[in-house]
Formats: C-alpha cells, sequence, structure tokens
C-alpha cells in the first residue's frame, strides 16, 4: 500500500480519462477495480467528472470528453509549478499543444500535451487537488508507460521538458527503461517504492531496481514499438488477473489481450465500453 499526499514538480501524480458517456464509462470502471465515485460540481453543467476512490482516497478520474478530436483514452499527469511554462518547453522541445491550459474538474490546472512523437502526456498544476492519494495497491494506479518508436528523442524530450533521466536494465534478453528525476526519493520515509513493486521489478531488473534510499520517480517505464503509434499507457493493479479479464467482458467491455505471465506480474489488457484501453496487472511475488 502507498499513501500519498502530494507530489513533487517533475513527478507523475494522476491518471483521468475522457469519455463520450462518462456515466457508463464510471460505472464499469467501479465494478471492474471496486471503486467509490464522487461527482464534482461545475459551473458548466454540460461537463462531468467523477473522482474515483478506494478507502476514501482518490485513485483516479473519469470525465466528459472535452471535444471529439480527443480520443476515449487514459491520460497520465505530471505534477509542475506551472502549466504555462511547462507547455512552452514542450512546444520548445518538438512538442504539441492538444488542450491548452484549462482549469481542471478535479481541481487546479492542466493542460493535454503531445510530445515530439505524438504520444499525449498532461500537466497539471495542483489547487485543491494534489494528485491521487493511493497508489500502488490492487484498485489503484501502479505505473505508466511510454511506447515510444522513437526512445532517444523521447529521452531529450522528456529531459528537456520535465528534467527526466533513464536508466536501463537487461529484461531477459531485451532492454527495460525506467525514467528517473534525479533527487526524488518518493513514496515513504521507509520505502520509496512499495515492497511487491520492488519485489515484481527486481525480477525483472535484478539488483538494480531502486529500493530504499535510492532514488526514483513513481514507476513510469519505456518500451520501444514499431507497429503502433506512440502513446502512453497506464497500469491498474488488481488481486486476479484472470478474474479481471472475466468481470471486464461481463461489464461489455473487451479483452484486448488475454491474461499472460510476465516476470513478476500476470497481467491482461482490457478495452472499456468506448474502446479506452488500460493494462490491469497482478503481481505474482511478494516482498
Amino acid at each position: 500500500m502507498s499513501e500519498q499526499d502530494g507530489y513533487q514538480a517533475g513527478v507523475p501524480c494522476w491518471v483521468d480519462t475522457f469519455q463520450p458517456d462518462p456515466d457508463s464509462a464510471v460505472g464499469f470502471y467501479a465494478q471492474l477495480l471496486g471503486w467509490e465515485v464522487e461527482r464534482q460540481t461545475a459551473s458548466d453543467s454540460s461537463r462531468k467528472y467523477f473522482m474515483c476512490k478506494l478507502r476514501g482516497r482518490h485513485v483516479a478520474g473519469v470525465g466528459s470528453q472535452p471535444s471529439k478530436e480527443v480520443p476515449p483514452a487514459w491520460n497520465t499527469y505530471v505534477r509542475v509549478d506551472s502549466v504555462e511554462e511547462a507547455t512552452a518547453k514542450a512546444v520548445e522541445a518538438g512538442g504539441s499543444v492538444v488542450l491548452e491550459p484549462f482549469e481542471s474538474l478535479g481541481g487546479g490546472r492542466a493542460a493535454m500535451l503531445a510530445d515530439h512523437a505524438g504520444a499525449v502526456l498532461c500537466v497539471l498544476e495542483p489547487g485543491a487537488h494534489r494528485g491521487a492519494g493511493l497508489v500502488n495497491e490492487p484498485g489503484a494506479w501502479a505505473m505508466s508507460v511510454l511506447n515510444t518508436r522513437d526512445v532517444e528523442g523521447s529521452k531529450r524530450f522528456y529531459g528537456a521538458v520535465f528534467g527526466w533521466g533513464t536508466q536501463t536494465f537487461d529484461a531477459g534478453g531485451g532492454e527495460l527503461t525506467i525514467w528517473r528525476l534525479p533527487g526524488y526519493v518518493g513514496g515513504g520515509p521507509e520505502q520509496p517504492v512499495p515492497r511487491d513493486m520492488v519485489a515484481a521489478m527486481a525480477q525483472i531488473t535484478g539488483e538494480g531496481f531502486p529500493s530504499v534510499g535510492q532514488t526514483g520517480l513513481h514507476p513510469l517505464l519505456v518500451r520501444a514499438v514499431e507497429n503502433v503509434a506512440s502513446h502512453w499507457s497506464v497500469n491498474f493493479w488488481t488481486h486476479d488477473a484472470d478474474a479481471a479479464a472475466a468481470k471486464a467482458t461481463d461489464l461489455g467491455g473487451r479483452v484486448v489481450v488475454p491474461p499472460y505471465d510476465a516476470p513478476g506480474f500476470r497481467a491482461l489488457v482490457v478495452a472499456d465500453l468506448q474502446g479506452a484501453m488500460l493494462t490491469v496487472g497482478q503481481p505474482t511475488v511478494g516482498p
């Protein structure tokens, strides 16, 4: 378990999804992941935003699609001190603006950006809403992954915008790259990265994964892809990956990638009622 109360600038802090029909979407996820749901009030009654919770702490958001040009998808947010400054840096680094800075219905100010290769990522300047209050446990967000055709260009872009560095490991015949924020130690005073995550990732990377006292970042990975457009994906944890696959189907969703075993995890990819996809993972090793 990992309870959070705010995030340092440059650290991923929140995930949400914008949907044409947020009511049906939030119903799907509430049943799939066991969420409590609270609707946020807004002056524009046509816009909806639901804060989703576990044990009373925020874990994700589901909101109205801001425009038809923004397809249903899961969004990862990075905490920044100034949305305008982050937007300017992204454009200077070769990215573009998908949604200009706006007042987030979840609280604070946000913008939706695209990196140099077209992968969409959001930034959040916190207000009343300070980001996810619970991460890295069943039903909560555990990881975001950049799937990109241009790993080296991505390193330059995200380094320029957020100051991120990378660390690359041998992952059983292939490379695994983890984003790092120099000087940041996340999580808590005793365990920056929750023990289940350390155990699972250590099985992939050997002894190199950050543990107590080392600097790191709320888990973000880089994965090289060739046949799909560059994009960010999100991962939520579950108690039982196979049960989650059956549940998603029963609720009207679709299993895109059936449950499979990977070092440290059993995972699957599901699509919700309107096509937004996310990974659901079950850690299979203990601390």
